[in-house]
């Protein structure tokens, strides 16, 4: 009897003694992502945990401490060559792993938990912003809003050439050759700028240039930071099944999905951000964005006809899959001042095009077909650069309201004329009508003063 209690309480006390590190979070690998602007870190992991990131200087690191965690294995040493990541210790705490990140300027870091999403588990993101690029960023975003005279001047058409997906999120997967949407998108963009600057009167932006992500509201602002006036979103999308096939061209809809496959290709390209990693609890810029796309009926008006033009000239690439421009929510398209469209240019997941999409003879036809749609466009709309003048009014982003008895948010709403969704979205709200008494944050709309 003596011998067994003796026995049991030994039990008791390993099973005691391993508890601790049953509970910690194993981290299991290290991916790094380096654009002009960030470097990302993103750390998977078997579970959520809790940490803590601080900087140092002199000279400046990044410590970050990972709570009740336990390595899987070694991890891999970053690559340095960004310009801001310069090299990469890992030490055990106690029961905590502390990465401390050498770095080659001062930093602004950003870091956040993402759940499952796509072909990934819990990760652990963190963003290295370089400290001045931010504090210029800021500075641009703080300027005077400018207004136009009357004496416009004809300029270069800009034109904004976003490659979807990349880094985190791979995107579509072909089925015979395993072709990443994410190299074909960038091969294409990267085509079609080449001739768009090859073009007179003419000029590209590339939204992204190497295998990193841009979260979808930020592709949007950079085109309008470098003032372009047409956006063009490529893709090579997945459907179910093999047999789908040809190019389609998107525009955005504020009335719901034109197309049953137009829904469908919107809900995959709008999860792009949970894969790619994107923190849920900046919604400050979105709720601007869904703001301005309540009076960009004229920029739909205006994509409408640049994807018709584009899809009349790959008509002469090759087959189209619907006939008409398709509209659904793409949350990539809210740009509300600038004609924007998103170009299927072939189906990854049809082992013939998903071939074709590899060559580069069929990479230089399909840029070549969206250029001639943009020429198509650009012959009716010449581009014009205002004359600005600062406008030295600035109000508020918002204002108050006191709910009151009776009222909902449907009501509310139609009171301030705003979008119902953006009540929601700027107040975190749930579907269910804010008591009496909540005070809810109402944007201005752009034609208020």
């Amino acid at each position: 009897m003596k011998r067994r209690l003796r026995w049991l309480a030994m039990l008791l006390v390993s099973a005691a003694l391993a508890a601790p590190a049953a509970s910690r979070v194993t981290v299991q690998n290290l991916r790094l992502w380096s654009a002009p602007d960030q470097t990302r870190l993103v750390f998977d992991l078997s579970a959520p945990l809790q940490h803590r990131v601080s900087t140092l200087t002199n000279p400046p690191r990044l410590v970050i401490d990972l709570q009740r965690a336990a390595l899987g294995g070694t991890l891999p040493p970053p690559d340095t060559r960004g310009p801001l990541l310069a090299g990469m210790r890992v030490t055990k705490e106690k029961n905590d792993v502390r990465i401390v990140l050498d770095l080659k300027a001062a930093v602004r870091p950003k870091s956040f938990l993402l759940k499952p999403a796509g072909p990934y588990g819990h990760r652990l993101v963190v963003d290295l912003f370089d400290a001045r690029a931010a504090d210029e960023e800021a500075t641009e975003d703080a300027a005077p809003a400018v207004t136009a005279t009357a004496r416009p001047i004809e300029r270069d058409l800009i034109v904004a050439v976003d490659a979807g997906h990349g880094g985190e999120d791979p995107g579509a997967m072909g089925r015979r050759y395993r072709t990443r949407e994410k190299d074909v998108t960038l091969a294409i963009a990267r085509e079609l700028a080449r001739q768009v600057n090859a073009s007179a009167g003419m000029r590209a932006v590339l939204i992204r240039d190497g295998d990193y992500y841009v979260a979808l509201d930020r592709r949007f602002k950079r085109a309008r930071a470098h003032q372009a006036d047409l956006f063009i979103s490529i893709h090579a999308d997945a459907v179910p099944g093999r047999n789908a096939y040809g190019s389609s061209v998107y525009a955005l809809s504020d009335r719901g999905a034109t197309h049953g496959l137009a829904r469908f290709l919107a809900d995959k390209e709008n999860a792009s951000d949970l894969i790619g990693g994107v923190s849920l609890n900046d919604k400050e810029p979105m709720v601007r964005k869904v703001l301005a796309d309540l009076s960009q009926s004229k920029s739909i008006e205006h994509s409408l006809e640049l994807g018709e033009d584009i899809l009349r000239e790959l008509r002469r690439v090759g087959p189209v899959h619907i006939s008409r421009v398709a509209q659904a929510g793409f949350a990539v398209l809210k740009a509300p001042d600038i004609p924007s469209v998103l170009v299927e240019t072939a189906f990854i997941s049809n082992p013939s095009e998903e071939k074709k999409l590899r060559t580069p003879a069929f990479q230089r036809d399909l840029a070549a077909g969206i250029l001639a749609g943009v020429k198509r466009y650009r012959a009716r709309h010449q581009p014009v650069a205002p004359i600005a003048v600062p406008v030295q009014a600035q109000r508020p982003a918002s204002r108050e309201h006191v709910v009151q008895s009776g009222e909902t948010l449907s009501t509310i709403a139609r009171h301030y004329n705003v979008h119902i969704e953006v009540l929601k979205l700027l107040n975190n709200l749930a579907d269910a009508e804010p008591p009496i008494g909540t005070r809810l944050r109402i944007p201005f709309a752009d034609r208020e003063s």
